[in-house]
């Protein structure tokens, strides 16, 4: 009775310890504790202690299964330590798109000579969704298998990946064997560069008609002669190159160029205004896929461009061009999240005006308010001195479709009529920011990037710059 006391307090306390031990987060770098079939057998073998409470003559065979189980599985819980564990890669891509299911691919090869049954689970950032984890299955003796799972980031900058656990089964399968590899590894979460790379192949192809671009023929002065060429119906007289003409005995146009080697800067809001969730991403990712874009097609015309950050994310990339200018953007770009701090449009502006000494067109994104005015209009007068400036004010999703719903009732004429009155006041302030003379695009998300292009292309257009 005493043995049978012992045993079953052991027990108790063994299993007790090991379930505090599963909701630990510390995690050794092996451990090797009883399996649930395991605790079944013990289970059975108390059934049976109690059993000998009433008929005695059961007390030989309690102790006889119990020096079987105690043998067995001390014998399985050897074989369980001394199983090889296998080698374990990951393969992830480095650098991967906010908002897509991307693959991550774990390759293990058994380096034993018995198969394994094996449980893996990799620490993919704890912040993403995920799909096919953990992964379940029998390795052979000697082979090597490729596992895969997907992870969806839901939010650009790095990612981090903290290890993999392994889990080992006895050959009996009474013991499991945890095995925690720290496999760290980092990724980088961009922008949705599928969606940029549309667009580039767009733009690539001329066909940026279909994104609601609108082509521009040059007009007035200030363009860039580009080459001499024949005549053409539409040419006007001052493009006739008469002495050319009177040398090849035929009419010979100039044909002008929009001016390269200008500069676009952007003035990025990273503020609280910009943490706002609007057609399946923040403001400030909209803002940062239109600046992609916009710097594309900006590169194309041999212009350089950079971007200031501000509003607690401050930044500085001075205007460059290149053939792999967008990488060097996105580089600089891909971790830049919004804060909770207020946009300071003066401190920006006074940074700006100290950084860039040549006029440029400076294309500030941002989400204004009505209490916002004042600072706004004293960072234009002071931007305007020197640069053009566009600002390209977003506007909520939601405010077009309260308008655009029906008025039944009480509740929904109250937030009708706040909507007018809102965007009433946010009228006045783009008038006056017109009048000190800054180009004003009111838009939602959703349409920066192709109203951000046609003003470019229209600034180019007319010379402005």
């Amino acid at each position: 009775m005493v043995l049978r006391d012992q045993f079953f307090h052991y027990s108790v306390f063994y299993f007790t310890k090991h379930n505090r031990y599963e909701e630990n987060v510390v995690r050794p770098l092996s451990s090797t504790t009883p399996d649930r079939n395991s605790l079944y057998l013990v289970l059975v073998l108390l059934i049976l202690a109690l059993l000998t409470a009433f008929q005695p003559t059961l007390g030989l065979v309690w102790k006889g299964a119990a020096a079987l189980l105690v043998a067995t599985m001390m014998l399985d819980f050897f074989q369980a330590r001394r199983i090889v564990p296998p080698k374990l890669t990951r393969l992830v891509r480095g650098s991967i798109p906010v908002g897509v299911w991307s693959p991550v691919e774990l390759q293990l090869e058994n380096r034993s000579g018995h198969g394994l049954n094996l449980v893996v689970h990799d620490f993919h950032p704890p912040d993403y969704g995920v799909e096919g984890q953990p992964l379940e299955f029998k390795l052979p003796a000697g082979r090597s298998a490729t596992l895969a799972y997907r992870i969806l980031p839901e939010r650009r900058g790095d990612g981090h990946f903290n290890g993999s656990d392994i889990v080992l089964y006895s050959p009996l399968r009474l013991w499991r064997r945890k095995i925690h590899l720290p496999l760290q590894e980092t990724v980088r979460v961009f922008p949705n560069f599928r969606e940029i790379a549309h667009f580039a192949l767009l733009a690539t192809d001329n066909k940026l008609s279909q994104l609601g671009v609108r082509h521009r023929r040059r007009r007035g002065e200030g363009s860039d002669f580009h080459q001499l060429r024949e005549y053409r119906a539409g040419d006007t007289m001052r493009q006739i190159d008469w002495k050319a003409s009177s040398r090849y005995r035929r009419l010979i146009s100039k044909e002008y160029q929009d001016e390269r080697d200008q500069q676009l800067v952007f003035l990025l809001d990273c503020g609280r205004h910009m943490r706002h969730m609007d057609g399946g991403g923040a403001h400030l990712d909209h803002a940062l896929n239109a600046m992609l874009l916009l710097a594309y097609v900006a590169a194309r015309q041999g212009d350089a461009v950079g971007f200031l950050a501000f509003g607690g994310e401050n930044r500085w990339q001075p205007p460059a061009k290149g053939g792999d200018l967008i990488r060097r953007l996105l580089d600089r770009t891909y971790d830049l999240d919004s804060t909770l701090e207020a946009a300071d449009y003066m401190a920006a502006a006074r940074e700006l005006t100290s950084l860039l000494r040549r006029r440029a067109l400076v294309i500030l994104i941002t989400n204004s308010r009505d209490d916002d005015r004042a600072e706004l209009s004293r960072a234009l007068a002071l931007l305007t001195r020197r640069h053009l400036v566009v600002v390209a004010d977003l506007r909520e999703t939601s405010l077009d479709e309260t308008l655009s719903q029906p008025v039944q009732g009480f509740e929904s004429a109250l937030a009708f009529q706040s909507v007018v009155d809102y965007l009433a006041n946010r009228s006045l302030t783009h008038d006056s920011l017109r009048h000190q003379g800054a180009l004003l695009l009111d838009t939602v998300p959703g349409k920066l990037p192709v109203e951000l292009v046609n003003t470019y292309l229209d600034v180019k257009a007319t010379g402005v710059l």
